[in-house]
C-alpha cells in the first residue's frame, strides 16, 4: 500500500465531510438552496474521489503497475482541487469565472479513472 498516498486519501475524506456539514448547516441561509446544491455537487465528487485515492493506494499493495496507480492518486487530486474547489468557489465566492476550470477536473477525474484501471490490470 501507498501509505502517504493513503494518508492524503484520509485527508480528503475527512475534509469533505468538514465541508459537507459546513454546506448543511452553515450556508443554505447565506448563499440560497441552489448555491448550496452547487456546493453539495462538489462535496459528492470529492467525497467519491477521496474515497478513489485510498483505493489507488490500497491497489498499490496487490501487485499492480505502482507508477500508474500512483497517477490516478494524483489525479484524482487535482480532479477535487479543480471540480470540487471551483464549484465550491462559484457558490459560495460567486466566481462565475471559475466555470471553464470545472470540466478540466471532471477530465482528471476521467484520466485518474483510466490510470487506475490500467494500474490494476499490469503486473509491476
Amino acid at each position: 500500500m501507498d501509505r502517504k498516498m493513503a494518508a492524503i486519501g484520509a485527508f480528503l475524506m475527512l475534509l469533505s465531510v468538514a465541508l459537507g456539514a459546513f454546506g448543511a448547516h452553515v450556508l443554505e441561509p447565506i448563499i440560497g438552496a441552489d448555491a448550496v446544491g452547487t456546493f453539495e455537487t462538489g462535496v459528492h465528487y470529492h467525497m467519491i474521489h477521496g474515497i478513489a485515492v485510498i483505493l489507488a493506494a490500497a491497489a498499490s499493495g496487490l501487485g499492480g503497475d505502482h507508477h500508474r496507480l500512483r497517477w490516478a492518486g494524483w489525479l484524482f487530486l487535482i480532479g477535487i482541487v479543480l471540480f470540487s474547489g471551483s464549484l465550491y468557489l462559484l457558490s459560495t465566492a460567486g466566481w462565475s469565472w471559475l466555470g471553464p476550470v470545472t470540466p478540466l477536473g471532471g477530465v482528471a477525474f476521467l484520466a485518474g479513472w483510466l490510470m487506475l484501471a490500467l494500474g490494476v490490470l499490469k503486473k509491476n
